[in-house]
């Protein structure tokens, strides 16, 4: 995991009991007090670095002081003053200090380039690279680069006995006892259906689950212009948050949404102008002289399950010979109506921050469920340990598990649930 955007806030406890609350959705088969340790254990491996208090939860303490507010972060917390609301410096895995990495090296501090989610050149940003692959690799793991998993062998008793791959031309038979599946949202259910067992369904899916309840986190942004410059490529891109929205007074929907402050860098920031604006050739390249004087703000939603959002295979095989996926996503009503309440909010907050030309990019952003665990074998894929129901030495570990989106951004809860797995994994090979 290069490429991401190391926007760590915690998940709400409440946003795990959204049936509970609202009637809709799905409960998840925990609490936040069971993610909580592992919270805690990543924020500290990561090296995270937020705020001093942070206003939605007092008693969470973060082990580094936050990376500076860039522009854009300064006007929204100018915004969201003017309206009432509260912000924060946002938890951000990105050291703002030089920090000793357990089982690397020092990750220099944060130099505030602000090509975070093209990578980070001086360690600061913590991908894998600088965290858990070298930690793996240290404890004795072997990293096999280039391979491509494509089938399972399963043995009489229904247990995966052996993992079948590509490495560029041959396919490799690896023998295993137990087996961790990690892909995400799409090539965890996409091999899981690609496998097909003796009743054609997939691998791991007697409950018809595997692929169904496709989510996307609602993730509008409203872009404005401002006199003063903004360079919105330098600084930590989304430095601000504000949580104030995770349950909205007098709402038209359920659950809620957090807002981040938004910076962008050129190429990113012309795509998005020309998708989002429509303009093209010489109105484009006209509008794109403001870059130094935009900014922007953005939401992260939380979107309910829909049983017309799923994925399948397609009909259109890959390189590999594998069937490629066709997902059928839209947003529901609730969906619709938290974007058209977030818009409204951040573009009453532009407004008040000084901005002009304020517009509205809509969007959504991470893939979420297909996978989804939970207690009951017929309507879910894996328990909450993530241990498939059907196969018995298969365990799933990534956003594919989650019952709902959760409006926090997905990472450190992906990461938090594979720690609590492969704590529970170890716990009980110990006791057989």
């Amino acid at each position: 995991m290069l490429h991401w955007g190391a926007f760590v806030p915690r998940a709400d406890p409440r946003d795990f009991k959204i049936h509970s609350e609202f009637g809709v959705g799905v409960d998840w088969p925990m609490s936040v007090d069971d993610l909580r340790p592992y919270y805690i254990e990543l924020e500290r491996f990561l090296g995270v670095s937020g705020p001093a208090f942070y206003s939605w939860d007092p008693e969470r303490r973060y082990p580094l002081p936050p990376v500076p507010l860039n522009a854009p972060a300064e006007l929204m917390q100018r915004g969201f003053r003017a309206v009432g609301l509260r912000t924060s410096e946002a938890p951000v895995a990105a050291v703002s200090s030089d920090y000793q990495q357990e089982g690397y090296e020092t990750r220099h501090a944060c130099v505030n380039r602000g090509y975070c989610h093209q990578g980070c050149r001086n360690g600061a940003k913590a991908s894998m690279d600088v965290t858990y692959l070298p930690a793996a690799a240290k404890a004795g793991a072997e990293i096999r680069p280039e391979c491509f998993v494509h089938n399972f062998e399963l043995n009489d008793q229904g247990r995966v006995s052996a993992v079948i791959y590509r490495h560029r031309d041959e396919n490799i038979r690896q023998r295993c006892k137990a087996v961790f599946l990690c892909g995400g949202a799409v090539e965890t259910p996409r091999l899981l259906l690609h496998c097909n067992d003796r009743h054609n369904e997939g691998l791991a899916n007697s409950s018809g689950q595997v692929g169904r309840n496709f989510m996307a986190h609602v993730a509008t942004q409203v872009w404005g212009t401002f006199a003063q410059e903004t360079r919105p490529n330098k600084g930590f891109p989304a430095s601000l948050i504000s949580e104030d929205m995770i349950r909205p007074v007098k709402a038209d929907f359920v659950g809620g949404y957090l807002t981040q402050s938004l910076g962008i860098v050129p190429v990113t920031w012309s795509m998005q102008v020309a998708r989002g604006r429509g303009l093209w050739g010489k109105p484009l390249v006209d509008y794109l002289q403001q870059y130094n004087h935009v900014a922007g703000i953005g939401i992260n939603g939380d979107c309910l399950p829909d049983e017309r959002n799923f994925l399948e295979l397609s009909d259109e095989a890959d390189a590999m010979g594998m069937n490629k996926v066709r997902v059928h996503f839209s947003y529901g009503e609730n969906e619709l109506r938290m974007s058209r309440h977030a818009e409204d909010l951040m573009t009453a907050a532009w407004k008040a921050a000084g901005a002009t030309d304020i517009w509205t990019f809509q969007r959504s952003a991470h893939i979420i469920g297909t996978c989804r665990m939970g207690e009951d074998p017929n309507t879910n894929v894996v328990d909450a340990t993530g241990r498939s129901f059907d196969i018995p030495n298969l365990w799933i570990c990534d956003n594919s598990l989650f019952p709902s989106a959760l409006p926090a951004n997905p990472a450190l809860t992906i990461m938090a649930l594979s720690l609590r797995i492969a704590d529970i994994f170890l716990h009980d090979a110990e006791r057989r």
